[in-house]
């Protein structure tokens, strides 16, 4: 039998001993000092994300978007296996960016061209002086009211919503009166994808602001101006910020574009001195160019849409 002294020993000698933790079963085994093989490049999926279309850079987002009016264009692609690709901005504005995006069903030749429209959002600006385009035009909640009145970031997130649904409306409504407007595909938040008016090739029309139109071609284009407006005022509205970077012109063909700030004449107090302006704006663009009086003047064509939205005479006259 060992002594006291032995006994000391024995517990000297295991106290200096490392204590070794204890691994419970769901830690990770300690790490090997031998590194691990890199065998990312056999992983032909690497950076690819496992949920992402085949090719292009999103899912189609038809579903679950609000749709364009009936009868829609043959061309538009509403499987919802197709694709979408982005090809490159288009325009840039203070209050939305245009991109151009290709929708396409991988492994078919159903693929078509569209104007992606993004409606700037929180950090962004909006409209100047939105406050009058805004006039009749409400929201159900009083917080939401609040809010888009007191500008928060929360407001100005509605805001551009509502400017994307405003647009989308209005062009779904005069579109299937047979106005000239780009068919309105799908609205998805602040997102409104649209025809693509231009070539095959993706080269966007130009904008009436871009041409030297001869005097036939001129007076051709006023006449489909005046009928595009007539339409408006037919639905009691008008453009709210007409001018000739607000018109695309396609095989001679003029096309109203930019209508997210659209006025109800009527139900707007403001709505005659919109009209008013817009008609004396692309008027005087006209004037400038050598349309004859006798083909068109503002103050005839302001007229003729005060009687269409039935005003009384007199009103939306101003010229402020």
């Amino acid at each position: 039998m060992h002594d006291y002294e032995s006994y000391s020993e024995i517990y000297e000698a295991k106290s200096t001993r490392k204590a070794r933790r204890r691994r419970f079963d769901d830690e990770a085994p300690a790490r090997s000092r031998r590194p691990a093989p890199d065998l990312s490049a056999l992983d032909e999926r690497l950076g690819v994300d496992p949920d992402g279309p085949p090719e292009g850079d999103r899912w189609s987002t038809w579903d679950g978007a609000e749709h364009g009016p009936h009868p829609r264009p043959a061309w538009v692609v509403t499987e919802h296996a197709a694709v979408d690709s982005e090809l490159g901005v288009i325009k840039t504005g203070k209050e939305a960016d245009v991109h151009l995006v290709e929708r396409a069903v991988p492994g078919t030749e159903r693929r078509t061209l569209m104007a992606a429209k993004r409606f700037r959002t929180a950090e962004h600006r909006m409209f100047h002086r939105d406050a009058g385009y805004l006039e009749g035009r409400r929201v159900r909640r009083s917080r939401e009211t609040r809010a888009m009145a007191n500008r928060t970031a929360f407001g100005r997130d509605i805001l551009a919503g509502q400017w994307a649904n405003a647009e989308f409306a209005a062009l779904s409504r005069v579109w299937a009166d047979g106005i000239a407007v780009p068919y309105p595909v799908q609205c998805s938040g602040t997102e409104l994808l649209l025809e693509f008016v231009g070539g095959d090739d993706g080269t966007a029309a130009p904008r009436l602001a871009q041409l030297r139109p001869d005097g036939d071609e001129l007076c051709d284009l006023w006449h489909q101006l005046v009928d595009a407006l007539l339409g408006l005022a037919r639905h009691g509205l008008t453009h709210g910020d007409l001018s000739a970077y607000n018109l695309l012109v396609h095989d001679g063909r003029l096309v109203l574009i930019d209508l997210p700030q659209v006025v109800d004449v009527i139900g707007n107090p403001q709505g005659p001195e919109f009209m008013a302006r817009d008609v004396r704006r692309i008027g005087d663009w006209f004037t400038a160019r050598g349309l004859p009086p006798d083909v068109g003047t503002s103050e005839a064509l302001l007229e003729e849409l005060r009687v269409e939205v039935g005003m009384r005479g007199g009103e939306g006259m101003s010229h402020q």
